[in-house]
């Protein structure tokens, strides 16, 4: 099977595969009243083949990164299962999985062992009480230890993502600076994004990043080159810190010139934008080995449909109601 391709001759290295949209955090840009099932109370989520078949189909196509996303993808029990039959493909040289952190302590040596290769942690704030009033969960010091825990393990370097908000913790660089002085981490602010459910809090909360982007410049940081499968970050190094910075900016003009990632959801519809419309279905192309032919023509054909841009400049947020619904 050819490199999938759209018809602006952008190509596909990046698989986003979400197992669940459950979570247990309430986030207030993403889940305020807690997590509610999508469709109803159907919690018939993509099982172990399925997820094989899938990334599989991907993976002959040229996928070379696969980032396993929620909801919370360590809610799932099978999850160690999961990240182990991603990695039964061998061109998957990068396999990554986001998480709340909350369960990292705990489990992160596991999953490095099954051959996960790299972990994102949302953290929003920190200082423990407001990370407990943005996420209604008590568990900063919790997510902190993991975040050790993933290192002493041997993952280089813990990318946090930070979503930026306005008079929440856009003033707060110079703290976010001091933590990752001497860490091997990379920080990432993320700009609010406006989604159906999330329109009041994009009003009042919503900062571009180019307010960040200029501090570091006249701080001295220097943007990186991107790589062909990396993600849509805009990464910064600067010769005194060992972190780095990452800036992920929606509203820049020229932010889908270089899309190269898909999205699949937990319930096995292809997402060929976070913002577009009702998903492709493949779940009916799941059941066999057989059938994989037939999946990835069905992924190839769709492509044509894929649009240049996301409108959200224009605020169409598509069906996204929440950035659970499809592993953001």
């Amino acid at each position: 099977m050819s490199q999938f391709e759209d018809s602006w001759h952008r190509k596909f290295y990046y698989l986003r595969l979400s197992v669940t949209d459950v979570c247990n955090f309430r986030c207030t840009y993403c889940l305020p009243n807690g997590y509610r099932p999508h469709g109803g109370n159907n919690k018939s989520f993509l099982n172990l083949d399925e997820i094989r078949r899938v990334t599989r189909a991907f993976a002959l196509a040229g996928t070379e990164k696969v980032r396993l996303t929620g909801g919370e993808p360590s809610l799932r029990r099978d999850f160690v299962d999961i990240i182990a039959a991603v990695r039964e493909n061998p061109t998957i040289r990068q396999l990554a999985m986001t998480t709340n952190g909350y369960r990292m302590a705990r489990d992160v040596a596991a999953w490095r062992e099954a051959g996960l290769t790299a972990i994102n942690v949302s953290i929003d704030s920190l200082d423990a009480r407001q990370f407990h009033a943005i996420t209604g969960q008590d568990k900063f010091h919790q997510v902190m230890a993991g975040i050790d825990a993933a290192i002493e393990v041997g993952f280089e370097k813990v990318k946090v993502n930070t979503v930026l908000m306005r008079d929440i913790n856009h003033h707060s660089l110079s703290t976010f600076l001091d933590w990752i002085r001497h860490r091997p981490l990379q920080l990432r602010f993320i700009e609010l994004m406006e989604t159906g459910d999330g329109r009041d809090i994009f009003q009042r909360h919503h900062v571009s990043g180019q307010v960040i982007r200029n501090q570091l410049t006249d701080m001295g940081w220097q943007l990186q080159t991107r790589g062909r499968s990396d993600g849509p970050a805009q990464v910064f190094s600067h010769p005194d810190y060992v972190g780095e910075i990452g800036l992920i900016m929606p509203y820049d003009t020229h932010f889908c010139a270089n899309c190269n990632r898909l999205r699949v959801s937990s319930a096995g519809k292809l997402h060929l934008c976070l913002f577009g419309e009702d998903g492709v279905p493949l779940r009916d192309l799941l059941a066999s080995d057989e059938q994989l032919p037939e999946l990835q023509t069905r992924i190839a054909a769709s492509l044509g449909q894929k649009k240049q841009t996301h409108f959200l400049h224009q605020g169409q947020t598509g069906i996204t109601q929440n950035l659970s619904y499809i592993g953001g």
